[in-house]
């Protein structure tokens, strides 16, 4: 089994690949797009601004290799909002996988704070096999000033200040806002989910 992990200027990488080693498998860090397409997982997470990921990535045609792959892929965190349209934060062109934009929350009361930090319940939508074995309204660990639309590839939703897509799927493309690296048993069940598709 290879795992490989995008290797872009994004923080909050070896907590993953620590997640992944942790399975027994031991991920490869690149951006190395023949890699990245012969790899039978790729995971791409990470902290960061849009802007500043996006530039990297089409600086060496990682946005394009990214969208063109056919294994299956699990974007984490500003991961996933990079796999969507559009997003408010400074402005910018993502990847397009998922046709929706990312928006920034506002808060309506002072009791709303933003970044959305900690801990936060899952509605799972259907029955896709990257929950598989999870309850539902399992908790999971979130870190994220921007959201991501509701839509039909809405497979988990969250909800602070508004409902949001906390996980999407679309084709051989998995992505959660939360951080399944950090979200103790439940999250290493949805790495571990991911790892063992069919």
């Amino acid at each position: 089994m290879k795992v490989s992990i995008v290797k872009y200027n994004a923080g909050n990488i070896f907590s993953v690949i620590n997640a992944v080693k942790r399975l027994g498998v031991e991920p490869l860090w690149t951006d190395d797009p023949q890699e990245l397409m012969s790899s039978d997982r790729v995971i791409f997470p990470g902290q960061g601004e849009a802007s500043n990921a996006m530039s990297y990535l089409r600086s060496r045609n990682l946005d394009q290799v990214i969208k063109d792959l056919k294994n299956p892929v699990l974007g984490i965190c500003i991961g996933q909002q990079l796999l969507c349209q559009h997003s408010e934060e400074s402005d910018t062109d993502c990847i397009g996988v998922f046709p929706i934009q990312v928006k920034r929350f506002q808060p309506k009361v002072h009791e709303e704070k933003v970044p959305c930090m900690g801990w936060n319940s899952l509605n799972l939508k259907g029955d896709s096999p990257l929950f598989r074995g999870l309850g539902e309204r399992d908790y999971v660990y979130f870190v994220h000033s921007y959201y991501c639309e509701l839509c039909e590839n809405t497979i988990a939703e969250a909800d602070y200040i508004l409902p949001y897509s906390a996980a999407l799927q679309k084709d051989n493309f998995f992505a959660t806002q939360f951080h399944p690296e950090k979200s103790g048993v439940v999250g290493n069940k949805i790495i571990e989910n991911f790892i063992n598709l069919k």
